[in-house]
């Protein structure tokens, strides 16, 4: 029978060839890969280098010394602050948390929507911001703010007490994406909403650094996969997105059968 190649022709004649080729095969079945062996491959973990998530640059946090841009003239007409909350149906005697309040900008204007009542927690990692969040609040004369100094990887809420949580151009600065939005879910009640508003990043017409937009489908592929369900997108304003989550409901106990009983 002729051999399909000559072993005689290798170094140390066809004992020493058919034990080599024997380890070449063996060697070859447990280092191919596991497509070819019918199974799945399995996909590199993704890695974002220093500075990235899911893609995209994360923006540096805005100093307080940069507040009074927060308080300019032309914000109303940019960013439409009471179209924004009245699309949000707001009600008296919820517990609301601003978070990224700054110097309390819209903290000011969920008080008095929720009335004496109702809470509005105000949280920025900032010392300063706290400061002059409180100043605001007094001037204004609302009483039902409750400043709250958080950290990047706290967010200081109580758990299950917050009906909604509004995000006013700060996600986008988070450094821990995935701790902020575990800690932001477990703070909401049963159905409670997390509101995220941002730039539109797929507009190059909006005035602003592309690390400090945001598209919907970006938001989604890292909201959605911490817990929460994606409910709406309002698209109504000059220049943002008012991207609406939510934290699902338990499911209802099945009731049980006639049998059963």
């Amino acid at each position: 029978m002729a051999r399909p190649f000559p072993l005689e022709r290798t170094v140390g004649g066809p004992m020493r060839s058919s034990r080599l080729l024997l380890a070449i095969l063996c060697v070859g079945a447990l280092v191919a890969p596991a497509a070819s062996r019918g199974q799945t491959p399995v996909e590199p973990a993704r890695r974002d280098p220093p500075g990235f998530y899911m893609g995209r640059r994360i923006a540096d946090v805005m100093s307080w010394q940069g507040a009074e841009w927060l308080f300019r003239q032309t914000r109303v007409e940019e960013e439409q602050p009471e179209a924004m909350l009245d699309a949000l149906e707001i009600k008296p005697g919820m517990t609301v948390a601003d978070v990224g309040a700054g110097a309390g900008y819209h903290a000011v204007r969920l008080a008095r929507r929720v009335g004496d009542e109702g809470i509005v927690l105000a949280a920025d990692v900032q010392p300063q911001m706290i400061a002059m969040l409180k100043r605001n609040a007094r001037d204004a004369g609302v009483r039902n703010v409750r400043p709250v100094l958080c950290t990047q990887r706290d967010t200081k809420l109580p758990a299950g007490e917050v009906d909604l949580i509004l995000m006013v151009d700060v996600y986008h600065e988070c450094s821990d994406p995935e701790t902020l939005l575990d800690g932001l879910l477990a703070a909401l009640k049963p159905g409670g909403r997390l509101v995220l508003v941002e730039f539109r990043g797929e507009d190059p017409e909006v005035p602003i650094k592309p690390e400090h937009k945001m598209t919907v489908e970006q938001a989604r592929k890292e909201v959605e996969p911490r817990g929460f369900a994606f409910k709406t997108s309002h698209e109504f304003l000059p220049w943002q997105h008012v991207i609406v989550f939510e934290k699902p409901k338990p499911a209802a106990e099945k009731p049980a059968d006639a049998g059963d009983r």
